[in-house]
């Protein structure tokens, strides 16, 4: 292929290929052509013009395929325009002549085509240039038109559009004649040409006038003709055509001279609806009104011209645009409805007709009113819909209160108004339903009256109009949840008084259940007790049915419809009616056959209408039961539901001759009775209803069979028994698209009715399946079929073989024994019936039975696969693999391919060819690859077949066929892969486009062939790139295919491609071709797009984006986009589109690429993203607030960001978003939130002011959130204060989000502020109307989050602005304190649950940030005098918030207490049901208790938290529990928990109050934590801990926990479960510390009684006192109920999993291992030190005895970490958990049992052998030296030595040891080590016990002495050295002090000599370095200290050295002169100076 990129063509390369080569070469060669051409300088192209022209002249003759044809068209014509022109002439004058040329032979005929194309494409692009050619050009093409065949009539027509494009107004003199032309096209049999005449006629009226002013009427007449008969395709492109045209002409300013002589009348609106309701009404038959069938009336309007109507007025309304039909609204309104009034009986002269015309006139308003108008226009044209609603009614009242004169006059207006009122409905439903709560202003405009207006519709005559009214009301309900139970009780209210009138019966009944089955759709939900009310009314209508007969029909539906729909709302409410529903059920059938029998001999044909009514009804309300309360369905409740069922079996056996003896009025009855019960027993699992199996299977075969079905309606039965992808070859109307609503009546064929709610009434509470559209139920006699096919299939797999065998000979039979239509239809439900069966036969992994079986089975299926209708031979195809799966045999399954193959080979006709081509395909998808051979056979009779020309057909079929194979042979695909590839490739550049379906199948097997490959395609061998370029051209073929599916295929492909060989597509030309059809009018192109781009924006999203920009900028023409690439960027069009979609898996596809284009793209491209939500968000602020943000963007665009590119140039237009929909803005918000999260995880300078605004000028390119925090508030405040709720809670939600980010970061400019401060305007506005009356539950819980989130946050430190906040908290507490009782009773009761636990946990959240501040603000003040100062300043004192909260904290503690309380009882297992409070707690109710489990699991470990502080706070005092009661409607104190009702209110003690509570915290706690589930929150476990702390702060429940040693093992064994299973550290520290404080309390518990026992015991003997204290007197510690042994486990958990060294097991020795020691992480370090700080307090919580046996482990942990982790810091600093480590052992080595006399040896030995450990440290292990810190084990030395009793430490050989240690540090260099080991010995010395000290000092002093004389030799030069000095004299001194009097001499006479020696005189002190100077300052000072305190000794050493004295006078007298030098100058300076400086000196230490 690379041979093919020149711009030449390399005709050697060329000649050497075969004929398909060829072709792919010459394609190839054209696309590399057309990128060159562009991109090559002008000059060379006009060197190569003339080879090249001649090189694509000589193509034209070689018969060029038609994707070829168009390309080399348009390289011509791009040549000619980049070359010279002047041969272009010739170049047209060769085309004109291919044209004319006379050869006929089809092998000519490629010539000729692509001549014509050539044509078309060079005026195309040359246009004028070409001056007056162009005449003898067209007619020569319309000359050639009148001989061609249909191909070529497709490309004249494509190619004069070109012609046309290029010349404009030019081609004036010609237009007639394309008119002309195009016009016989326009209904020419090929709809290919159809559409082709459609696009030209399209082009043709840009110029040509006359087409929308003089021949306006012949044009929409030709339009209507063109209708006829026509597909999905030709009513697209023609509805364009006469839509534009129309719209033309109201739009178009006639031209001035030119058309002076036409007549330049303006066409009114008026005319042109009018015309097009004549099509609507006429059809094409015009306005000759006189043709034969009008006048016979017989013929009505096909339906094909109806639904092409239909299009053409969206199309038209489209066109004009959303403003006009603001204006224009009411004409319009009034003309579409009135399509289906009476004054045109021709649109609804049958119920069919009626149905299938209002499903028109429904699209065309949801199309326009939906589809083009913002919210403001909606909710107008609700009112105009109103108003039209209100005339109808009007009318009818007139009418019916007219008295009975002429009833017949009556009727007939009946039916005038009720169609037009049931579409009025349905689109007024529709637009409240899309409007959610932005509707609320509607609904409360008195004036408009909505909801009177609807609700008096109710009553309406016909039933179609009643039930309307219903489904209107469940939008309204589904949309403004706040409706749903006003209504519902208004509805009941009025069922209830007009119990006599059966249009109310029947319109309230139905109005209810609508309004039920709303509920599943509003969380909210309605109040429990309406379950009880509709429960009574049903039951009371079906008892009262029998008093009147007038209404008995009526009340009976009524009755069972309302317990269907109740049945929908599930367990919860069902629950307490189930019994009463069973007993109707059991009562409504006769008890046994015998009365069947007599009930038959009794009664009329009426009462057997409403037994069959009612009878019908009851399986209704069952099956509804069955379907939505699984939950309930006990062995116990099947039980009851199984009697019935017989008898009901029974009945169906006898409805044929119940109908023979009453007649006709039966017929629907009994079909609507079959229909129920079939559905019922669907349900059911065959179990429950074996012994009638064979019974039901006869019924079903003679429904199947029966003599009297006409319609064979495939189109619904089918579809679910084929496979989805099957469906695909077949008609286009089986896929979805936007027009699927009107397209199915054309689907369905002409004699069946579309769905319609008034064929099923009682599917008005059912979800319907296509979303939130009407339910559309298809007519009894058709659902009762497709139940019975379903039903089928369970019974017949269920009943005996010999049966089965039966049952489908039987079937076989009924077919053979019909002819004609009615064979057709009776094979279609048998086959239909065997399709079901084998497909459950299937799933279920049954077994078909015997070998005489298949027999039967095979015969049907067979015949249905050679039958004519393609869904029946799919459906067979099915059902064929299905069989050789279900009998799953080799053998059977070769012999059924074989058949196939036999048949291929011989037959000849279309239809046996596609049935076995399909088969065959179908066997592999079930059976994988079946064998190697097989495959090979199979592949090639599917090659020979699609290659057959002659049939399209089976082209299409056979391709389909061959991608299931290859999708189902996997990898043994790959030795076939190339020659299918080929194949593929020829096929696609030489099959016709007129032939879209075959192109289709062949996209589906490039599309198969690609998957198979798979990652292959990545490789770089030569034949795996030709098998990619080729893929590659194969999809460049299908981009360039007219037919859009083509074009959604070549998509797919190319995403397949690029996900398995990215490197290799071209993501631009890729992304260009995505942008083009984001909105094309094809609903499956726009999926196939949405979900490539998806793909794509996971990998690359930023490339992508930027290839759509440069697309936008780049395209002149090409990007006819609603979507505005140019200027929002491809984000921006994404977001418009998904504001239009409506389909659901586009608009999910949609949100997902705009997320993960924000993951990848938010933070750096942060300011076009932020305005684009802002720009959505904006328009909601309100809809005419354009204004105000054009000035925000000016501000915007001169910051220069990166998104220039993209952000809107003011030119003139509108931002781009024009309102939005909520659904989208609530996308927005949600986007908003996602940016924050994706700019925490990026620079930090997005949450930091300063750092970004000095990055932001280094360049100002840079963009950081924290500087678009207006745009957050603001965007959070538009959005919290819409009319949406869900807009709202999403605002809300922002708020939140902004609040804990930005909460804490300061404001530069204003130090001591934080940022957020200036907004407190904004967020006290945002969440003031969150707490009006009329706000939801769910927005007000919400708004108290973010209130107190708020105020805990400490942005506002001034009481007064705090207060507005507090206030709505204040409010809200106010409306909750009246308890479950008086909240709002609009929603369930768990709704107001909701609310009140939101309040309190918002409190409590408050209430725990006050008590916070205010013991941080109380622990560093030490002088009152201070927080005077502080509140005097005005700003807030850390009690403000506290006294806040104080003036509440009685009635909240009361509220928390009862909702923990609730909490507990919730919370406990399902076996103590019993025991639950009978009416539920205070907050919930006993019926939605499960409900409201949920909203206490929210909140419940904030209420915990702040309960166990004020319990704590109040130290367990409390006045009466019972104080200020009253406030509550039932006293929810929580003494009322235990109280048995008999006793009365007993008076407890606060002790057994506070002890209630203590446990009710605990129990709470403990539970919580020791069963942690997985989805617990963080916050919750720190709650729950946090409440344990603040517990046992305080000392009563410290006795508690320390008396009650089994809850303090309890509760540790719960702290350890919880440290093993979250790792997070604050979690762990916290568990830490609660154990800290258990140790505590059990420490006092033991102290306590030892203290007692000394008081009572106080004369008797010491030794008898007993042991108190773990261990007792054996010192035994019993796993599980030891508190010390728990306590152990836990902390040995902690410290091995920081330091696992600690591990014996790990290091694999007992003894200590070295390791290298490590620095911990600072959680690490802090739990670490939590833990040691555990041990060292166990030892005081043992008997002696106790803490011998837990001695040696705490020592081994607490030196194992000084030694793990003892390393060498700067400074001689020790690391936190070393200094952790020491203070342990301090307090381990301080303990009373090293002193008590039981323990006092044991302790010694133990404490000896730790100090000889950690003496071992420091010796080299296997020979390598230790690097640990010599500081931290001296200082551990320092500790046993200091803290022992001084047996430990003065034997011999342990003190020996140690002073070598010390010796040896003294020697060190590193004089840090120095001078922290002079302080050391500093404090050894100073030891009052002369056996400790005085070794110490023998040994270590001369080597002290040495080292100060040392320094003195050595002239210090640095301040350490300094240092170590003045530490060394410092022992020496205290030697001194310490020694005793004969030795003080000496000492002294050492010490002078060295301090003299550092003096100075007076010259020397001059030029002496700092450091000299002080050294000099030092030992002057200690010399003048020394000498007055030991007089004598100093005179005798000054006397013996007069060196030493005339230094020290010297010395002195220098340091006198000094200070009389410097006194003049600054004597006070300088003094206070040098004495300050020396003090800091001395005071070292």
């Amino acid at each position: 292929m690379e041979l093919a990129h020149s711009l030449l063509l390399n005709e050697e390369a060329y000649n050497q290929l075969g004929e398909v080569q060829k072709a792919e070469f010459i394609f190839d060669w054209l696309r590399y052509l057309e990128k060159l051409l562009v991109a090559t300088s002008r000059s060379d192209v006009k060197e190569k013009q003339k080879t090249l022209v001649e090189q694509l002249l000589s193509l034209l003759n070689s018969s060029p395929g038609p994707p070829t044809r168009k390309l080399l068209a348009k390289n011509l014509a791009l040549l000619y325009s980049i070359g010279d022109t002047f041969s272009v002439y010739e170049t047209i004058d060769k085309c004109n002549e291919l044209i004319r040329s006379k050869d006929d032979s089809p092998s000519y005929l490629p010539t000729k085509l692509a001549a014509v194309v050539c044509l078309g494409s060079l005026y195309k692009k040359l246009g004028r240039i070409l001056g007056n050619t162009f005449t003898d050009t067209v007619g020569n093409i319309l000359k050639a038109m009148k001989s061609a065949e249909s191909q070529g009539r497709y490309e004249i027509m494509l190619s004069l559009q070109n012609i046309l494009n290029g010349l404009g107004a030019a081609a004036t003199p010609c237009h007639r004649d394309v008119y002309k032309a195009a016009r016989s096209c326009l209904t020419d049999r090929s709809m290919a040409v159809r559409c082709a005449a459609a696009k030209c006629l399209l082009e043709l009226q840009n110029e040509a006038v006359f087409m929308w002013s003089t021949d306006l009427d012949s044009v929409a007449t030709l339009c209507f003709k063109s209708f006829e008969g026509s597909n999905y395709d030709v009513r697209i492109s023609v509805s364009k055509l006469l839509g534009t045209v129309l719209a033309k002409a109201i739009i178009a300013k006639h031209p001035g001279a030119a058309a002076s002589r036409q007549s330049t009348r303006r066409v009114s609106l008026e005319e042109v609806l009018e015309l097009l309701g004549t099509g609507f009404l006429r059809g094409s038959s015009g306005f000759l009104r006189a043709s034969g069938d009008m006048l016979k009336g017989t013929s009505s309007v096909s339906r094909d011209v109806r639904v092409g109507v239909t299009q053409a007025y969206v199309v038209f309304i489209s066109t004009l645009g959303g403003a006009w039909l603001e204006k224009n609204f009411a004409a319009f309104l009034s003309h579409i409805l009135s399509l289906v009034s009476q004054s045109h009986p021709k649109a609804t002269q049958t119920q069919i007709d009626a149905v299938c015309s209002r499903r028109c006139v429904s699209f065309i308003l949801r199309a326009t009113v939906g589809g083009l108008l913002g919210e403001k226009a909606q909710i107008a044209a609700a009112k105009d819909i109103c108003q039209a609603v209100w005339k109808l009614k009007k009318v009818m009242d007139a009418v019916m209160s007219d008295g009975n004169l002429e009833t017949r006059l009556g009727s007939a207006d009946v039916a005038a108004s009720q169609h037009m009122l049931v579409c009025a409905l349905q689109e007024l439903g529709n637009l409240i339903h899309s409007l959610g709560t932005t509707a609320a202003p509607l609904l409360q405009d008195s004036s408009a009256g909505i909801l009177d207006n609807v609700i008096s519709v109710t009553l309406h005559p016909s039933i179609s109009v009643r039930l309307a009214a219903a489904w209107c009301l469940h939008c309204i309900a589904v949309a403004l949840p706040s409706y749903l139970t006003p209504l519902l009780d208004r509805c009941l209210e009025r069922l209830t008084v007009l119990k006599s009138s059966p249009e109310a019966v029947t319109g309230f009944s139905f109005a209810v259940a609508a309004l039920l089955g709303a509920v599943k759709h509003c969380p909210l939900g309605i109040p429990h007790g309406k379950g009880k009310i509709i429960m009574a009314l049903a039951e009371d209508l079906l008892c009262s049915a029998a008093q009147n007969s007038r209404l008995s029909a009526q009340r009976t539906q009524a009755g069972w419809l309302l317990i269907a729909a109740l049945m929908t709302l599930g367990p919860a409410f069902v629950g307490h009616h189930l019994a009463r529903v069973l007993l109707l059920w059991k009562c409504v059938f006769p008890v046994s056959p015998e009365d069947l029998e007599s009930e038959k001999s009794r009664g009329d044909s009426f009462t057997w209408q409403v037994t069959l009514e009612g009878r019908a009804g009851a399986l209704c309300a069952i099956k509804s039961f069955v379907a939505h309360c699984g939950d309930l369905l006990t062995e116990e409740v099947i039980q009851h539901l199984v009697p019935p069922l017989p008898c009901a079996v029974d009945l169906l056996t006898q409805l044929s001759s119940i109908l023979k003896t009453y007649g006709s009025p039966l017929k629907t009855p009994s079909v609507v009775y079959r229909q129920r019960l079939y559905e019922l027993l669907i349900l059911l699992s065959p179990e429950t209803y074996e012994g009638n199996l064979s019974a039901i299977l006869k019924e079903l075969t003679a429904d199947l069979t029966a003599l009297d079905i006409q319609v064979a309606a495939s189109t619904f039965l089918l579809p679910p028994l084929c496979h989805q992808d099957d469906l695909l070859i077949l008609s286009p109307l089986l896929q979805e698209t936007d027009h699927r609503f009107i397209e199915e009546q054309l689907l369905l064929g002409s004699g069946i009715a579309c769905g319609s709610l008034e064929y099923d009434p009682y599917s008005i509470y059912e979800k319907d399946v296509e979303g939130d559209s009407v339910p559309k139920p298809l007519p009894p006699t058709l659902s009762v079929t497709s139940s019975a096919v379903k039903l089928f299939g369970v019974v017949c797999a269920h009943v005996g073989e010999a049966q089965r065998l039966l049952v489908l000979e039987q079937l076989l039979d009924s077919i053979k024994h019909t002819k004609g239509a009615r064979q057709q239809v009776v094979q279609l439900h048998v086959v239909s019936a065997v399709s079901s069966f084998l497909k459950y036969v299937a799933g279920s992994k049954g077994h078909l039975g015997p070998e005489e079986v298949r027999r039967p089975v095979l015969a049907l299926v067979m015949g249905a696969l050679e039958s004519p209708n393609p869904l029946l031979r799919c459906a067979a195809a099915e059902a064929w693999a299905r069989l050789a799966q279900v009998v799953d045999d080799g053998v059977f399954t070769a012999a059924l391919a074989q058949v196939s193959f036999d048949k291929l080979k011989s037959a000849r006709d279309a239809v046996t060819r596609t049935g076995h081509s399909l088969a065959l395909g179908s066997l592999h998808r079930y059976l994988g690859g079946i064998s190697s051979q097989h495959l090979n056979s199979c592949v090639g009779i599917l090659y020979t077949l699609s290659q057959d020309s002659t049939s399209p057909d089976v082209q299409t079929w056979a391709l389909h066929s061959l991608s299931l194979i290859i999708d189902s042979a996997g990898p043994l695909y790959y030795t076939h892969a190339e020659p299918t590839l080929s194949l593929i490739i020829m096929l696609l550049l030489n099959v016709p486009p007129t032939h879209a379906e075959v192109h289709q199948s062949l996209g589906r097997s490039l599309n198969a062939l690609i998957t198979t490959l798979g990652p292959e395609l990545q490789g770089n061998s030569t034949s795996v790139s030709t098998l990619r370029s080729s893929c590659l051209l194969g999809c460049a073929v299908m981009q360039d295919n007219p037919d859009c599916l083509v074009q959604a295929q070549a998509i797919s492909c190319l995403q397949q491609l690029h996900m398995f060989a990215p490197r290799h597509v071209n993501l631009s030309s890729l992304v260009s071709c995505l942008c083009v059809n984001l909105c094309s009018p094809y609903l499956l192109l726009r999926r196939a797009v949405l979900a490539c781009l998806r793909q794509l924006v996971q990998r690359e999203a930023a490339e992508v984006s930027e290839h759509a920009v440069m697309l936008a900028k780049n395209s002149r023409e090409e990007l006819t986009l609603d979507a505005n690439i140019r200027e929002v960027g491809l984000e921006g069009a994404l977001l418009t589109l998904l504001d239009k979609e409506t389909d659901r898996k586009l608009c999910h596809d949609i949100k997902e690429t705009l997320n993960h284009m924000l993951t990848s793209m938010a933070v750096d491209k942060l300011s076009f993203w932020l305005k684009l939500c802002k720009d959505v968000l904006a328009a909601s602020a309100d809809f005419a607030a354009v204004t105000c943000v054009d000035t925000m963007q000016e501000e915007e665009g001169d910051r220069g960001d990166d998104a220039s590119v993209l952000t809107s140039r003011s030119d003139g237009r509108p931002y781009p978003f024009t309102n939005p929909r909520w659904a989208t803005r609530v996308f927005a918000a949600e986007c908003v939130c996602r940016i924050i999260t994706q700019c925490e995880n990026a620079h930090s300078a997005h949450f930091d002011v300063a750092l970004a605004q000095d990055l932001k000028k280094k360049d100002s390119r840079n963009d950081f959130l924290v500087l678009h925090l207006a745009d957050l508030i603001r965007m959070a405040f538009m959005a919290a204060t819409d009319h949406s709720d869900q807009l709202r809670l999403s605002g809300l939600e922002t708020l939140l989000v902004v609040i804990r980010r930005f909460a804490t970061i300061p404001e530069p400019e204003f130090p001591g502020h934080v940022i957020l401060e200036q907004y407190q305007a904004n967020v006290g506005a945002a969440l003031r109307p969150a707490f009006t009356s009329e706000t939801p539950p769910d927005v007000t819980a919400k708004a108290c989050q973010v209130c107190s989130a708020w105020i805990a946050s400490g942005v506002v430190s001034d009481l007064n602005d705090i207060r507005r906040v507090h206030q709505l908290l204040v409010a809200s507490l106010t409306k909750i304190q009246v308890g479950k009782e008086a909240l709002s009773h609009l929603y369930n009761e768990s709704a107001s649950t909701m609310e009140i636990l939101a309040v309190l946990k918002a409190w409590a959240e408050v209430y725990i940030i006050a008590v916070e501040r205010h013991k941080n603000h109380r622990q560093p003040l030490k002088t009152p005098a201070c927080s005077e100062e502080g509140v005097g300043n005005g700003s807030i004192s850390p009690d403000g918030l506290l006294d806040l909260v104080h003036a509440d904290l009685g009635t909240l503690s009361r509220l928390w207490l009862a909702a923990l309380q609730d909490f507990a009882l919730l919370t406990l297992p399902s076996e103590f049901a019993s025991q639950l409070p009978v009416e539920g707690g205070a907050f919930y109710t006993a019926e939605t208790s499960e409900n409201a489990k949920l909203h206490y699991y929210n909140s419940w470990a904030l209420i915990l938290h702040a309960t166990a502080l004020w319990l704590t706070g109040t130290g367990f005092v409390v006045a009466d529990p019972d104080e200020g009661a009253p406030h509550l409607s039932r006293p929810v104190t929580p003494t009322s928990m235990c109280q048995g009702s008999s006793s009365g209110p007993t008076v407890k003690s606060p002790e057994d109050v506070y002890t209630e509570r203590f446990h009710l915290i605990l129990g709470i706690s403990v539970k919580f934590l020791c069963s942690l589930r997985s989805d617990a929150t963080m916050e919750s476990i720190t709650a729950c801990l946090h409440a344990l702390q603040a517990l046992l702060d305080v000392p009563w429940p410290r006795s508690k926990i320390g008396s009650d040693q089994d809850l303090g093992i309890e509760l540790l064994n719960v702290l350890h479960r919880v440290i093993l299973t979250r790792e997070s550290p604050s979690i762990q520290l916290a568990s830490l510390e609660v154990v800290r404080q258990i140790i505590c309390a059990a420490q006092e518990h033991v102290k306590e009684k030892r203290r007692s026992a000394e008081v009572d015991d106080g004369a008797a003997e010491k030794e008898t006192l007993p042991e108190f204290g773990e261990g007792k007197d054996t010192g035994g510690l019993v796993p599980g109920k030891s508190l010390v042994f728990a306590t152990l486990e836990l902390c040995v958990c902690i410290l091995v999993r920081q330091l696992p060294g600690l591990n014996p097991k790990l290091t694999g020795s007992p003894g200590v291992k070295a390791t290298k020691p490590q620095m911990l992480s600072e959680d690490g370090s802090r739990l670490v030190s939590a833990a040691l700080v555990i041990l060292s307090e166990l030892p005081a919580v043992c008997s002696p005895e106790g803490s011998i046996s837990i001695l040696p482990t705490i020592l081994y942990l607490t030196i194992g970490v000084l030694r793990e982790t003892a390393v060498k810091l700067p400074g001689g600093q020790l690391s936190s958990t070393v200094a952790a480590s020491l203070q342990a052992l301090k307090g381990i080595l301080a303990s009373p049992m090293a002193r008590a006399e039981k323990s006092h040896t044991a302790w010694t030995d133990l404490l000896r052998s730790a100090l000889t450990t950690i003496l071992d440290c420091w010796d080299p292990v296997d020979g390598t030296h230790q690097e640990l810190d010599e500081v931290s084990l001296l200082t551990a030395i320092t500790v046993f030595i200091l803290s022992t009793s001084p047996e430990v430490t003065t034997i011999p050989c342990l003190q020996k040891r140690c002073i070598e240690k010390f010796k040896a540090t003294l020697e060190i260099k590193d004089p840090m080590v120095q001078i922290k080991t002079y302080q050391l010995l500093l404090s050894i010395f100073q030891y009052p016990n002369p056996a400790v000290s005085y070794p110490y000092i023998y040994s270590l002093v001369s080597s002290i002495v040495e080292k100060l004389q040392e320094i003195d030799r050595r002239k210090p030069e640095e301040t350490t050295e300094l240092q170590i000095f003045q530490e060394g004299i410092k022992v020496l001194e205290a030697l001194v002090a310490v020694a005793e009097e004969q030795h003080r001499s000496q000492l002294v006479a050492c010490l002078l000599p060295i301090l003299i020696s550092f003096l100075l005189d007076e010259n020397a002190l001059g030029s002496a370095t700092s450091i000299m100077r002080n050294l000099h300052d030092f030992a002057l000072q200690n010399l003048m200290q020394i000498g007055p305190q030991y007089s004598s000794v100093f005179k005798s050493v000054m006397a013996s050295s007069p060196a030493l004295k005339a230094r020290l006078e010297a010395a002195i007298k220098g340091n006198q002169e000094t200070v009389k030098v410097k006194t003049p100058t600054s004597k006070h300076t300088n003094n206070s100076g040098k004495s300050s400086s020396i003090q800091l000196k001395t005071n070292f230490l």
